[in-house]
């Protein structure tokens, strides 16, 4: 597996994944009840914006740059896209050079009840993710297979928890991999929350695992997808969506207010545009989109 997340970390799928982590985890907190947090796709969890790799695909300057210009001049930002600015702004006194992983996020939101494993493959990226955090309390680092630890980890012993699953789709049977791996997971544990990332790049796929992912949800399921570029020509990944099992409560609102946001300041070629489908509780669908 060749993947380097270096390459596209700030972008605006960055953007969407991360705003909706960071929501999930503070309404999540809101209770005392000790939470676990469970990242399987983990990476280094801290990425240099001005290193040779993110050089070579600068994607963060239409992603996370765009936001923090936002930022700076006093925007009226999305609570989700507040969140992560601040999260950016802590870790950079001076310009924008720092970009925060999922792992670096979720250590720092951990409360002294609470608990994380990261699990990562890639040698050379998990051996960077562990000297980050070392020192930190609660926080577990494991250099293994994500697939597999997630069937090992889940349920946990807290009972409550997120899962992130945030594959490279670097294979082409990646949907098929994911469809089934969170089946099991769900079914293991139906009332954990699981947040999970995907590009669309080739729509029928994408639609075929959401359908699959309702059919496996107990409950409650969410789908924010953020198009940056409404031309089919346009090159590059030009949509990524972030589906969400059993979203804490108020996160469905909070999410699609920040998809109108993001569309509109982040879109490029053609315009951006969004698409979020949520079933409640109940059954019922509410489908709102733009594309």
């Amino acid at each position: 597996m060749n993947y380097r997340h270096a390459f596209h970390a700030g972008n605006f799928a960055d953007v969407l994944k991360h705003a909706g982590l960071l929501s999930a985890l503070d309404r999540m907190g809101a209770k005392d009840k000790p939470l676990c947090v469970l990242d399987t796709h983990a990476g280094r969890g801290r990425y240099e914006l001005d290193s040779a790799e993110a050089a070579r695909s600068p994607e963060w300057k239409d992603g996370i740059a765009r936001v923090m210009a936002a930022a700076r001049e006093g925007a009226d930002l999305p609570a989700a896209v507040r969140r992560l600015a601040d999260a950016v702004a802590a870790l950079n006194a001076d310009g924008l050079t720092v970009y925060p992983g999922s792992p670096l996020l979720v250590a720092d939101r951990l409360r002294p009840q609470d608990r994380a494993v990261f699990v990562e493959r890639q040698e050379g990226e998990a051996a960077a993710l562990s000297a980050l955090m070392r020192g930190r309390r609660g926080v577990e680092v494991r250099a293994e297979d994500g697939w597999a630890a997630l069937l090992s980890l889940v349920p946990p012993p807290e009972r409550r928890g997120l899962v992130l699953i945030d594959p490279p789709f670097e294979d082409r049977r990646e949907f098929q991999t994911l469809s089934r791996r969170l089946a099991q997971a769900v079914r293991r544990w139906p009332t954990g929350v699981f947040l999970v990332w995907y590009p669309v790049k080739d729509r029928d796929a994408a639609r075929a695992f959401e359908a699959a992912a309702a059919d496996a949800a107990q409950r409650e399921i969410a789908i924010a997808e953020l198009v940056r570029d409404t031309d089919p020509r346009a090159a590059g990944l030009a949509s990524a969506a972030l589906l969400a099992v059993n979203p804490p409560w108020g996160w469905a609102e909070e999410t699609a207010a920040a998809l109108a946001w993001l569309a509109a300041h982040l879109g490029a070629g053609a315009g951006g545009g969004w698409r979020f489908d949520h079933r409640r509780e109940d059954g019922t669908w509410d489908t709102r989109a733009t594309i």
